[in-house]
């Protein structure tokens, strides 16, 4: 089997061990040849990387964009890992970067939206000629609607509401459970910020959903990344790293 081939077809399973191995020990393995072990570290991330992008950018498809490029550059990139700071920290990190990169990027779309919006409705259509428009909302998948709870959907719904900065402290703190000095390294603040920043977010949670339920031991059940997306997510990003031609040969170390 060619190299392309190799990490075009993950294995689903990423090796006998991959519960038991560390991050560290996987990147090493990446490192020396065994591309297709970096399935260990999506697979092990993709929940916190999912929620992380969802958190800033408030959009499923984009967070799992977000996903699939935060994994690409960590990939590229893996040889600078120099095992300070956690490797769930570092790729945490990555992912922050690319969400507020890409949430940017929309802003910028959304300014100038306006003065584009009369000529793509004019100019866009479909393969069979239908006018159709460029940014259509997207409604909840079937996977989705049967995954979600009432008690999650109000959850999802309050936590999304938060300012920019709380939402994702506390999707960090809170529902991925990440230390006070992760979710600083990955934020790129300092641990206070991180504490006031909680504080705030969690007062104005309990405010909105007072009346409605005590969501305080439901936090973890949000936004979740379900397998039949983990699973595309991982095919995806293999695809990506196929593309790059880092590689002369399955013994190589990651070039830049």
């Amino acid at each position: 089997m060619s190299l392309t081939e190799k990490i075009s077809k993950p294995s689903g399973s990423a090796g006998s061990n991959a519960l038991t191995i560390s991050d560290e020990e996987v990147v090493a393995r990446v490192l020396a040849g065994d591309v297709a072990s970096f399935e260990i570290l999506m697979r092990r991330h993709n929940q916190r990387l999912y929620r992380i992008g969802r958190a800033i950018l408030r959009n499923d498809a984009e967070a799992e964009d977000v996903m699939q490029d935060a994994y690409v550059r960590a990939y590229e990139h893996l040889a600078q890992f120099a095992g300070r700071a956690k490797f769930s920290t570092w790729l945490s990190r990555i992912a922050v970067n690319e969400s507020l990169a890409r949430r940017r990027h929309l802003a910028r779309h959304e300014e100038l939206e306006p003065q584009m919006k009369n000529k793509e409705n004019m100019n866009a259509s479909d393969e069979n000629g239908h006018r159709t428009e460029r940014f259509a909302a997207s409604a909840p998948n079937p996977e989705e609607q049967a995954s979600s709870s009432e008690l999650q959907r109000l959850l999802e719904v309050a936590i999304e509401a938060l300012p920019d900065d709380f939402r994702a402290v506390l999707v960090m703190r809170d529902v991925e459970e990440m230390d006070t000095a992760e979710a600083a390294a990955a934020l790129d603040i300092s641990e206070e910020n991180v504490k006031v920043r909680l504080h705030r977010a969690r007062a104005l949670l309990r405010k909105k959903l007072y009346v409605t339920l005590n969501a305080g031991s439901r936090h973890k059940e949000a936004f979740p990344f379900h397998a039949v997306r983990c699973d595309r997510v991982v095919k995806k990003v293999f695809t990506r790293i196929a593309t790059l031609n880092l590689f002369t040969d399955p013994t190589s170390t990651i070039v830049q």
